[in-house]
């Protein structure tokens, strides 16, 4: 259920492909703020109730079986790892170093600020960039990234299909859930297929969001030839995937794979039991909910979402709330520790690069 910075929100114009002024801040900046700011109190406050359970499970981690718990934490390092994995070669760069850390730097912001998704993925272009990654490779290349994660999240409701359909003891919510991610990972396969396969309809959506870019960044440097951009850059990542689609297969199913472990060696740390294939779909159902960035990283939103759904998947409640809270431990706010650290590496290699 790891999240990666959106990169669409993150400018890739190159020097020389503007025009305009330079960026100031503007009043429009400040209100889109505020309201980000709303937004997030807003849904923090409607979540609170879930939230404060969650937290108040502190103490309770302590009576957790540390095996399992150290279990979960390699198998998030490695989810992790299969992330920046599949990235390095989206990206068609060696530079492991630049990768994590930017990686993690990027996921840091977005889990700290409210409509952190943009934040998030200007601190990663910027910081591949000063490592020498090239601007449209890595603008490309990062939603490539970003769109295969969101294809794997979709496919897990497909996997369960077979336990779920036509089995009286599964949950109407759960079973609705499934259904729901098997339309949506259908409609993902078919605008997938198009785009990789024509060019119109990439070209149709670039322009759409070029023009919408430029009319809300006004008066900032207009974004100039982004269906060009795309286009080319779609051909590249075509080419590069097409020659490693086997291991960029195994480094987004493995992401997903060992995230979704660390859940249920959470569980396993409770004494919980559950079905597999039901955990399955309430943790798939949880990383859709967390794909709309209503919240920092989900904050508050994921607690209450999966809490919620593994006791529709026979977890008890109490089992339910722990094992959320010990599963964020490891796939949020450990990372996001972990991107302080990162960053101020990259700062010390790359000495000056960010100025």
């Amino acid at each position: 259920m790891t999240r990666e910075p959106d990169p669409a929100a993150a400018d890739p114009t190159r020097p020389g492909e503007t025009t305009g002024p330079t960026a100031q801040p503007e009043a429009k900046d400040i209100v889109r703020r505020i309201i980000l700011l709303l937004v997030t109190g807003v849904a923090l406050y409607l979540v609170l109730p879930s939230l404060s359970a969650v937290f108040g499970a502190w103490p309770r981690l302590a009576t957790l079986s540390p095996l399992w718990l150290i279990i979960g934490l390699l198998a998030e390092v490695g989810s992790f790892t299969c992330g920046f994995g599949t990235q390095r070669i989206v990206l068609r760069s060696r530079r492991w170093f630049a990768v994590v850390t930017a990686g993690l730097a990027g996921n840091a912001v977005t889990n700290t600020l409210p409509g952190g998704d943009a934040a998030g993925a200007a601190v990663q272009f910027r910081m591949l960039s000063a490592a020498g990654v090239n601007t449209d490779t890595a603008a490309g290349g990062l939603a490539a990234s970003s769109l295969l994660g969101i294809g794997g999240l979709l496919l897990l409701p497909v996997l369960s299909l077979p336990t779920v359909v036509g089995s009286p003891r599964i949950n109407h919510t759960l079973e609705s859930a499934a259904l729901i991610g098997v339309a949506g990972f259908l409609v993902y396969l078919g605008l997938g297929s198009v785009l990789l396969r024509t060019e119109k309809p990439l070209r149709a959506l670039a322009k759409a969001g070029q023009w919408i870019w430029n009319k809300v960044r006004r008066p900032h440097p207009r974004q100039k030839g982004l269906d060009d951009r795309l286009v080319r850059q779609r051909n590249e990542i075509r080419q590069a995937l097409g020659k490693e689609w086997r291991q960029v297969f195994v480094l987004v199913v493995g992401r997903l794979g060992l995230d979704y472990l660390c859940l249920l060696a959470a569980l396993r740390a409770t004494g919980s039991q559950p079905r597999i294939w039901l955990v399955l779909l309430a943790y798939s159902a949880a990383g859709v909910i967390a794909l709309f960035p209503v919240t920092p990283g989900g904050l508050g939103i994921v607690e209450a979402s999966l809490s919620g759904l593994l006791v529709l998947a026979g977890v008890k409640s109490g089992s339910a709330v722990v094992a959320t809270l010990a599963y964020r431990l490891d796939q949020y706010w450990l990372p996001t520790l972990a991107g302080a650290v990162a960053y101020g590496l990259f700062r010390k290699r790359y000495r000056g690069a960010l100025a």
